[in-house]
């Protein structure tokens, strides 16, 4: 279909080339331009067709449409903004998200043939096709734009699009360079994620294949996430939806003096910032007016610490559009070294993510998971421990499946919520007990064969004392294995040494008299009673425990000593 008059580009060809068709690397960043054209232009509803059989993409608005004068001088003169006249919102109030007017070259970067038409209300269609291998000839010929004109926009493409559009605009992408590789499920998470104006804003809608994009497109996320961090009371859809659908476990508030907000959550596995299956991870994003301009801003402030790979979030920071141009030309980022842009990261890191750090090591071990094994609050020992503690636990209160057993099935019945909880709650009663004992063992467990080690390669003699121990010890064994009709054999290690606790071993290498004397086997006997309690998996006093945990310390410096000197 021919219009009335020819429609050139306002601008060298070869400049168009390189601001164009090579500044654009993304899929959805080529997608964001256009849906932002249709933002600024005060349209309701934008309209995205993606044919991945035909290879092809449309994009169509109810905005405010062009007439021939506003294709040729606005839409194709490169660098035409609105803002010109110090404008910096639309007439419905909307703060305009385009700038340097050379976002629609990103239209150039995705397709082989790109067709626009648009229209006023009552008007008539007006358009023009640009075909990238014309394109490419013209420019190597080092045609002027007056020499290579846009070609005729057919009809016939865009008439399923055509029927009661009253006003707005359509792009037609024909033939996407490398073909249409992403999935519609990726889609409409991404732009669910990247297009947070057109959640934000009730009077602004996305289509995907005639199917709204709303915040349920992002109830996967949702519900894998754990805690999450609300910065100066933001109110977002999502946030809203994910506290009534799927209430984190942990919440915090950040009330800041600074002018911006946002939230910053963390799930459960890192792989589930991964979007559907894709080598792309959702980040902490910045968004300004709306729209994305920085992806995942925390790599600019790196902590080298677990928490970064479970971190998602947003941050809105309006005051970056202001009278200076902030953001890079691609419009992937914001320029190098802003000074407001580093003021924003800085104040981010000291008053914020320091904080969310410290939340998330709490939360993760106070909900027995594994937290960031490099925070110091907790002694490498206890974390351990207490790891060792929730693996253990889980048996007690997971089912043995994902799937509801029967009742009576399994250690405790998915059915009854009540025993559960109850269940839930002595466990979680049992944890910083746990942490000191397991631990605890573990330390008579090693120092107690180390001594046995020493004994056998240095070849003591047991006294008639030891050997009266072990035999009492033995004979309560053979006891034990006769009632419960065992006739295995118990211990891998036999011999009348496997029988002595650390008391009896320590008569053994520590010839000094313990009542006149400091000595490994004073240590030895403060220490049976609380060892015995222990290994009879007891609840200890706090001052059992602290006796506990001073006399191991005389005992393993003594026992080091013992090992070095080999005597």
């Amino acid at each position: 279909m021919a219009d009335e008059r020819q429609f050139t580009f306002e601008i060298s060809l070869s400049v168009l080339n390189h601001l164009g068709r090579n500044l654009y690397r993304s899929f959805i960043t080529v997608l964001g331009e256009a849906v932002s054209n249709s933002w600024d232009a005060d349209a309701d509803n934008v309209w995205i067709y993606i044919d991945r059989d035909k290879n092809c993409l449309v994009i169509k608005d109810d905005g405010e449409g062009m007439t021939v004068d506003d294709f040729q001088n606005k839409f194709l003169k490169i660098g035409y903004t609105k803002r010109k006249d110090g404008r910096t919102k639309s007439a419905k109030e909307r703060p305009y998200i385009g700038r340097k007017g050379i976002g629609k070259l990103a239209l150039l970067s995705c397709a082989d043939k790109i067709s626009v038409i648009s229209k006023k209300e009552n008007g008539e269609y007006v358009g023009g096709t640009i075909d990238n291998s014309g394109l490419n000839r013209a420019i190597v010929e080092d045609l002027t734009p007056q020499e290579y004109p846009l070609g005729n926009w057919e009809k016939s493409i865009f008439e399923p699009y055509t029927e009661n559009h009253q006003k707005g605009t359509i792009v037609y992408f024909e033939n996407i360079k490398d073909g249409i590789k992403n999935t519609v499920d990726y889609l409409k998470k991404s732009i669910a994620l990247y297009f947070r104006f057109s959640l934000l804003d009730d009077s602004f809608n996305l289509f995907l294949n005639d199917t709204p994009i709303t915040i349920e497109c992002l109830d996967d996320l949702a519900s894998k996430t754990q805690f999450i961090w609300l910065i100066n009371d933001i109110q977002d859809p999502y946030i809203q939806r994910l506290k009534e659908k799927f209430p984190p476990l942990e919440e915090s508030k950040f009330a800041v003096e600074d002018n911006f907000m946002g939230f910053i959550a963390t799930v459960e596995k890192p792989r589930n910032l991964s979007i559907i299956s894709s080598d792309e991870r959702i980040g902490v994003d910045l968004f300004v007016n709306g729209r994305l301009r920085e992806r995942n801003i925390l790599k600019q402030i790196p902590t080298s610490r677990i928490v970064e790979n479970y971190l998602y979030g947003q941050i809105h920071f309006n005051e970056l559009d202001d009278s200076k141009d902030r953001f890079a030309t691609a419009r992937e980022g914001i320029v190098a070294n802003d000074p407001k842009f580093e003021s924003l990261l800085k104040k981010l890191q000291n008053t914020i993510i320091n904080k969310v750090i410290e939340d998330w090591d709490k939360w993760r071990v106070k909900h027995r998971m594994d937290g960031d094994s490099e925070n110091m609050r907790i002694k490498k020992r206890d974390r351990i421990s207490k790891r060792l503690f929730d693996v253990v636990s889980e048996e007690y209160t997971t089912p043995p499946s994902g799937d509801v057993p029967p009742s009576g099935d399994g250690i405790i019945p998915t059915d009854d919520t009540d025993y559960r909880k109850r269940v839930e709650n002595w466990v979680d009663e049992l944890g910083e007990d746990a942490q000191f004992n397991f631990g605890s063992y573990a330390e008579c467990f090693i120092s107690e064969n180390l001594i046995r080690k020493y004994i056998q390669e240095d070849n003591i003699a047991l006294s008639t004392e030891a050997q009266r121990e072990s035999q009492k010890w033995q004979s309560v064994e053979t006891d034990s294995k006769n009632k419960g009709n065992i006739s295995i054999d118990i211990r891998r290690v036999g011999g009348d040494l496997s029988y002595l606790s650390m008391n009896d071993l320590a008569y053994l290498v520590d010839k000094k008299d313990p009542i006149k004397e400091a000595c490994l086997a004073r240590d030895a006997n403060e220490y049976k009673p609380i060892r015995d309690a222990i290994a009879h998996t007891a609840l200890l006093t706090d001052v059992a425990k602290s006796k506990l945990t001073s006399v191991y310390e005389n005992i393993k410096g003594r026992i080091r000593t013992l090992l070095s000197s080999g005597k």
